[in-house]
């Protein structure tokens, strides 16, 4: 069995929302990363570039300014790095400066690089000019490069360096969010619209019952859906038409059958010998039983008698005094009013089935009703040989009997066991069969109340 996500989405509209979500974030992750990575390369490139240029400049002209004065020129000689080890270093600063400097053709040691975070009022500003202090205040820090001339000295030089990326990172968030509106709203609409008909085309699929309305869904949605109702639509026609047609080709068998059997019952009545005369009629009373639950197993899919609000209780304590009025030893303890929905008749058929199933093949016969707070059990005891465990189920198909284990000359064509499941599982509930400690077997329908 698959195993469903706990997090995803059961609805159609959550489904398509959710992973159209999750595309936006892959999508605005995959951009906010392109746009750091462009970001850091202009960064390096914009630092690199007027550096190189300004370092070439001076070594050129030759014309460095008093090291101790912040002011005096923009590149400055000093005789050993001012970068601080402990310092905030630029990594890929130093390597790209590495690179073009020795692309321009200018011989170098080590290239270190620091950040200066500015705070307002600055003493690193006070002796500046108000243009470039403008500058260092708007980037709020400066870089600090020092670039190391192998047996001479060192070349030092400040320029502005602009703080974090925090108001990209909340411009994508926005950004995001807009998305998100824009895009999942309508969405979410489409999908709902699309789902709806589909919500009504299920609760039609599951409610629908042979014999019941068939009146046709209302065709709603985009085409595809609009098709699969369609679909429906003739097929539930389809499905009524041959479930029709079915009952009037059982009705007429039933009718051709019994005939000649009414026939025969008649020409019995002149065989002079009794016992052969007994036997005879207790053959054509066993196959009309047997029609009657051909008959009642064929059409229980379209039973023509209405839900009925009924005493339960009363119920079964009537079948059981039907059995009591032919002598048969069946034992049952009242109970109070148990009132419930169902169809009396089958539900008589059924419990008439496994008592009748039981008497045959065992003694000592029980009938207990017991009623759960959110179910109803109807239990059906005997005392007998059982059923093998691995064979429980076998016994509700049709047609079929354990004649190892049960009495060869009880008659019958296995349909009993078969039809009574049938007829409570069309009243939404089960039987279920269980071998008693010490011999005997139960049968328990349990109806959801």
């Amino acid at each position: 069995m698959r195993l469903r996500p706990r997090l995803w989405p059961r609805s159609l509209s959550g489904q398509m929302a959710l992973v159209i979500a999750v595309a936006l974030f892959v999508a605005q992750a995959i951009n906010f990363a392109l746009i750091l990575q462009e970001r850091q390369r202009a960064r390096i490139e914009g630092t690199t570039g007027p550096v190189v240029g300004r370092i070439a400049d001076a070594i050129e002209r030759n014309a460095f300014g008093d090291p101790t004065r912040f002011d005096r020129g923009r590149v400055r000689s000093v005789g050993a790095s001012p970068v601080a080890a402990t310092g905030e270093h630029r990594h890929d600063i130093e390597q790209s400066l590495s690179a073009a400097l020795g692309e321009a053709g200018i011989k170098t040691g080590r290239v270190e690089t620091e950040v200066h975070r500015f705070v307002p009022d600055d003493f690193r500003l006070r002796y500046t000019g108000k243009e470039r202090r403008e500058r260092f205040r708007r980037a709020g820090g400066e870089l600090l490069i020092a670039v190391e001339r192998p047996g001479k000295d060192w070349l030092v030089l400040s320029v502005p360096w602009f703080g974090g990326n925090d108001w990209i990172f909340w411009r994508l968030i926005w950004q995001t969010v807009i998305l998100y509106i824009v895009v999942l709203v309508p969405v979410l609409v489409a999908a709902r619209q699309i789902s709806k008909p589909l919500r009504t085309l299920a609760l039609a699929a599951r409610g629908f019952r042979p014999g019941g309305s068939v009146d046709a869904l209302t065709e709603a949605g985009p085409q595809d859906v609009r098709d699969v109702i369609a679909a429906f639509n003739a097929l539930r026609l389809r499905v009524t038409a041959m479930l029709d047609e079915k009952d009037r080709m059982l009705g007429a068998i039933g009718h051709d059958l019994r005939t000649p059997l009414a026939a025969l019952r008649v020409r019995i009545e002149s065989v002079e010998d009794d016992t052969d005369r007994l036997r005879m009629a207790e053959t054509i009373a066993e196959m009309n039983r047997m029609l009657d639950d051909i008959l009642s197993l064929a059409r229980l899919g379209r039973p023509s008698e209405p839900l009925t609000e009924v005493d339960l209780a009363a119920l079964v304590e009537a079948v059981v005094d039907d059995f009591l009025d032919l002598g048969e030893d069946v034992a049952f303890e009242e109970r109070a009013r148990l009132r419930m929905r169902l169809r009396p008749s089958l539900m008589r058929r059924a419990l008439r089935n496994l008592i009748e199933n039981a008497l045959k093949y065992g003694s000592e016969v029980e009938v207990q009703v017991a009623e759960l707070p959110d179910q109803v059990r109807i239990i059906v005891c005997d005392r007998g040989p059982g059923i093998p465990e691995d064979r429980l189920n076998e016994v509700f198909e049709a047609f079929t009997r354990l004649e190892n284990s049960r009495n060869k000359d009880t008659g019958g064509i296995g349909l009993g066991l078969a039809l009574a499941r049938a007829i409570v599982r069309e009243a939404g509930g089960d039987i279920l069969l269980a071998n008693r400690d010490g011999g005997g077997l139960t049968a328990t329908i349990t109806l959801r109340r």
